[in-house]
């Protein structure tokens, strides 16, 4: 059976989502509303381009060589909105030697991602806050799912980068990023987090889509900001990584 999938883009020779030169699949549709999201266009589910499994994979080995030493990335959007998809997709890439990260935000089920991670090499778990209440804020959604796919990672030993986004005045209180360190700490196959300063990079989607921006006036994070950041994970034991400016 033709396995089908909608995407927003690709990315022939992303930097920024996983290790080496990658080629990045971005879903089609989000179960969240994140403030901050650079995609807002990923949103709806009956948007962006169908297409099957097998276009993909051909598009993909036409830049094999350019990615040897990094691999294919899926992100969104949610891929986890179209695990069957993306399981298939990783378990051809898998068969031609390609490395497979996959990016999400965990707003998911164990269920529906255990056949996923099969095939996957590496996730990119993107923690958008520890205080429920403030994810709720950023994302409109429940943080537990996110923390229990975390924990799941770790029981499986699944190499694993965790994603936080770094906003003031939103995600960048001291409870909140020592709460997330605390709990990070507790898990062993975390090998890096990426702390990622927002910016406003995205905002002229949101104003050509007609949606409201809650975040126009919020400035960048300052270097001190991540800094400071950076170094309350690091006290806790945790590879840190100073990303760049991106918000997911």
């Amino acid at each position: 059976m033709t396995v089908t999938g909608r995407i927003h883009s690709v990315e022939t020779c992303g930097t920024l989502d996983g290790p080496g030169l990658r080629f990045v699949i971005f879903t089609q549709g989000c179960p969240l509303r994140c403030l901050y999201c650079h995609n807002p266009d990923c949103r709806e589910v009956t948007g962006g381009t169908e297409i099957t499994v097998d276009e993909l994979i051909t598009e993909i080995l036409k830049y094999k060589n350019y990615i040897k030493n990094g691999g294919v990335t899926i992100s969104g959007g949610e891929p986890m909105l179209q695990p069957e998809f993306v399981r298939e997709v990783f378990r051809k890439c898998k068969k031609n030697g390609i490395h497979t990260a996959l990016d999400t935000s965990g707003f998911t089920t164990i269920e529906l991602v255990k056949p996923v991670l099969e095939f996957t090499d590496l996730v990119l778990l993107d923690i958008k806050s520890f205080i429920p209440e403030t994810y709720r804020k950023v994302t409109s959604k429940d943080l537990e799912p996110t923390l229990k796919l975390a924990r799941y990672l770790h029981e499986i030993h699944k190499p694993t980068w965790v994603r936080f986004v770094l906003v003031p005045d939103l995600t960048d209180a001291d409870e909140n990023i020592r709460g997330l360190a605390d709990f990070v700490a507790t898990l062993d196959n975390i090998e890096r987090l990426e702390v990622l300063p927002f910016h406003q990079m995205g905002s002229y989607k949101w104003e050509e889509l007609g949606y409201d921006y809650a975040l126009k006036e919020t400035p960048p994070a300052s270097p001190t900001q991540v800094s400071n950041t950076i170094n309350i994970f690091k006290a806790k034991g945790v590879p840190v990584f100073a990303g760049a400016a991106i918000a997911l």
